[in-house]
């Protein structure tokens, strides 16, 4: 099977933890960063513009960050964007596929981009929507993302493999538009991302520390698995 030094793939890492950016910084293979409004409550986030300033200088310049908008009209969400995007040059603005009521974001997508400004369309979710953005609004010169959320596809009982292998080929003639595979549920998502041409693959801190397992002979797999059945047992003072 491949290394990790055998894949095209570009692992971004998604939280919004300071304690685990302060280790995921120093990997080599985390080429980016990813952030969502969920991630940062999670975390206990309670000032966005506090969480900015600490996260900001811990992110090398050469590597991406995506900071989401949070309004829900399309002018505030376009104030924020501009906003946002004054942070840094490496820095990407989430702009969800749609509002929360179901309007599409295409034109407010579109009118970011003219204006130079990274966007990292999210939520997506449906082919309609990647031909849609395909259409032409991400066709430019201005860098994009486009976050197909595979994981939560996966959730409905659909493989998310052939709708993320149509991505590809939609976006292949917009070449400053990266596909990301995002909520992946298993670190074998990183290789089925890989093996279709999917661009990255942003991952959570859970789902990024089973890196170390890739290639392990399974016979010591299984021998760890009945080692910790027994450590545990024992541990709980279990009797028959």
């Amino acid at each position: 099977m491949k290394t990790l030094n055998d894949l095209t793939i570009k692992l971004f890492a998604d939280t919004a933890s300071l304690s685990d950016l302060a280790v995921l910084i120093n990997l080599p293979y985390i080429r980016g960063f990813t952030t969502n409004p969920t991630l940062m409550r999670k975390a206990g986030v309670g000032d966005y513009r506090t969480f900015v300033a600490l996260v900001l200088p811990l992110i090398p310049a050469n590597k991406p960050i995506s900071f989401e908008v949070f309004a829900d009209n399309f002018a505030e969400m376009e104030r924020q964007a501009e906003k946002i995007a004054s942070w840094g040059k490496n820095v990407y603005v989430k702009i969800p596929v749609t509002t929360t009521s179901g309007d599409p974001t295409y034109s407010l997508i579109s009118r970011l981009l003219r204006n130079d400004i990274k966007v990292n369309v999210t939520a997506v979710m449906h082919l309609d929507q990647i031909i849609a953005l395909a259409g032409g609004m991400l066709r430019g010169s201005t860098p994009s993302y486009v976050s197909v959320f595979a994981g939560r596809i996966a959730d409905t009982g659909r493989d998310p493999v052939p709708i993320m292998a149509a991505a590809v080929e939609l976006l292949r003639d917009s070449p400053q538009t990266e596909l990301i595979w995002a909520s992946p549920r298993e670190l074998l998502n990183v290789f089925q991302a890989d093996a279709i041409g999917c661009h990255i693959l942003t991952a959570t801190p859970e789902i990024l520390a089973k890196i170390p397992h890739i290639g392990k002979p399974l016979d010591q797999l299984s021998l760890d698995t009945v080692q910790m059945f027994h450590t545990d047992a024992q541990a709980s003072g279990f009797t028959l």
